[in-house]
């Protein structure tokens, strides 16, 4: 499909993908009844919209408050760093009960925490005191990983497994020498037979900027005895330092990936809202946000949100920094500015998420009893006012494949 073709289309693909119609079907001693107030708001989205709560440690004391509320308004899933390095700065000891305890802040608000990475041989991954063995530090990432994830399982349940597998040679140092050593492919392997064994119900990430045939060739090869997939999702990186990627690019990448009948999650989102004012093109320099650049950046956004949520293979999509106090890696990529205000990219967003792709509606029960409407995929409350009765309130769970009526005992 071309531009054009996917952009028009994209309405009607949200309902079908997105929504499905139900029925609240009002009984009185088992007996349908006619003429009932039903009203339906929505929760929350079964679908994931992130970002990194890497703020929940380094926003400003005076800002930190305004930050948490900013996510919280609009988001329900949250990246938590678990970067090998300073999770573990000595052996045995590690940042575990600061994750647990921002994982329950997250939980008690509906968001769902992720760890992220459990491998990944930059710099930031490779503690001071990995051995320089090859065969010695192979075993302590496995260990690693067994560890790391016992510790949190009981409040994190999804972990980026194994980050940018498919260029390992770009870093020289044990970590990745002892990945040379079992080889791509299979020190990769083991690395997600760790996790699951740790903790069989989680949900498992492998995670790449390189999308193309090298990432396609892991994934092939990234398979069980019996040929099956070892993770549960397919996480796509999309900074886009260079310029936003093209309409049809961003289909196009889901199209490709979709073809490993995993859910796809967009990881690492990034739309600058200023110019890159030093470093390379690559994003690694320095920048300010501008009233332009932050239009730019609101209109784009809403595009590839709209593009991706239209998507039947797409699950999750997480916006790389949350704001620009100490984005990743340099330049205004933030939904927030530096002082936690929002940028048109914040409003644009929220609109979508919480508004346009949100359930509220009302009507009355037919002479049949039912009421009937297209919900989103999420939790909703019901509430249902019969004719002379006190009204009841449910909390009702739409999805692709669980039950389309609901019925309600006034």
């Amino acid at each position: 499909m071309n531009e054009q073709e996917i952009l028009e289309g994209a309405e009607s693909r949200i309902q079908q993908h997105r929504t499905r119609e139900i029925a609240i079907s009002v009984r009185v001693a088992g007996r349908p009844v006619g003429g009932a107030e039903v009203q339906i708001e929505q929760v929350s989205h079964a679908f994931l919209f992130g970002a990194n709560i890497f703020g929940y440690w380094e926003a400003p004391e005076a800002l930190r408050q305004t930050y948490l509320d900013r996510f919280v308004e609009m988001l329900n899933f949250a990246t938590l760093p678990f970067y090998w390095r300073s999770y573990e700065k000595q052996p045995g000891i590690t940042r575990a009960d600061e994750m647990l305890q921002c994982a329950r802040w997250c939980r008690q608000r509906g968001i769902v925490p992720k760890a992220h990475p459990m491998i990944f041989n930059t710099s930031a991954g490779v503690p001071t005191w990995l051995s320089t063995d090859p065969a010695q530090a192979a075993k302590q990432a496995q260990d690693h990983i067994v560890r790391c994830v016992r510790e949190v399982a009981a409040e994190i349940n999804v972990f980026d497994v194994v980050n940018e597998p498919s260029e390992i040679e770009r870093f020289d140092n044990p970590l990745t020498a002892a990945w040379k050593s079992k080889g791509q492919i299979q020190f990769a392997r083991e690395a997600f037979q760790s996790a699951r064994g740790a903790h069989p119900s989680t949900t498992l990430l492998v995670n790449d900027y390189v999308l193309d045939h090298r990432y396609e060739r892991v994934l092939e090869q990234l398979v069980d005895d019996r040929g099956q997939p070892l993770y549960d999702a397919v996480g796509m990186q999309s900074h886009m330092f260079a310029g936003v990627w093209p309409v049809e690019w961003q289909w196009k990448s889901c199209e490709i990936f979709s073809r490993f009948g995993r859910p796809l999650h967009f990881t690492e989102v990034t739309i600058l809202s200023g110019p890159i004012t030093s470093g390379p093109k690559t994003g690694r320099g320095s920048g300010e946000t501008t009233p332009d650049g932050e239009a730019d950046q609101a209109v784009q956004a809403e595009r590839l949100y709209t593009v991706l949520f239209s998507h039947p293979a797409v699950e999750a999509i997480t916006w790389w920094s949350f704001s620009d106090h100490r984005p990743w890696p340099g330049p205004p990529g933030g939904l927030l500015r530096k002082d936690m205000t929002p940028k048109p990219a914040y409003e644009r967003l929220r609109s979508l998420i919480r508004d346009r792709w949100w359930t509220r509606a009302c009507g009355r029960s037919g002479a049949d009893g039912t009421w009937r409407c297209r919900a989103f995929h999420g939790r909703h409350r019901v509430r249902v006012t019969a004719p002379g009765r006190q009204g009841r309130t449910l909390l009702i769970e739409v999805n692709k494949t669980g039950p389309a009526e609901f019925v309600v005992e006034a």
